[in-house]
């Protein structure tokens, strides 16, 4: 799964979107990471927005996808109108062991996963 995939050189195809699901669903329960995060250990650094694009569609995914795990480089909740209502991204991350207030993880750098570091 790591940069050695040939499909990862252009974001703009299904393959990029099944890595970033694959990346996505090896964050571990209690742990957050961001879309940049994502991007930059699947070689392709500047497509932050399209790992995000990636994520708002993994609900047709047949396999559980936890994108409530991915947040903004600042801890924001900017994929929450995703999720069916503005408290479900919150409410999942809440049950996580996560503090989440005005949108925004407060302990979201004690708990970042960085792929490039943990895979």
């Amino acid at each position: 799964m790591k940069r050695e995939s040939s499909h990862l050189k252009n974001p703009n195809n299904e393959g990029f979107f099944k890595s970033v699901y694959d990346v996505t669903r090896l964050i571990p329960y209690g742990r957050i990471t961001s879309y940049g995060a994502i991007a930059r250990y699947l070689g392709t650094a500047g497509s932050a927005r399209m790992v995000g694009w990636a994520l708002n569609t993994c609900h047709n995914q047949p396999d559980f996808v936890p994108a409530h795990r991915v947040v903004n480089r600042n801890g924001l909740l900017t994929g929450k109108q995703h999720f069916g209502n503005s408290r479900t991204m919150q409410q999942l991350l809440e049950n996580e062991g996560f503090v989440v207030v005005d949108d925004v993880v407060i302990n979201f750098r004690e708990k970042f996963w960085d792929p490039s570091l943990e895979l």
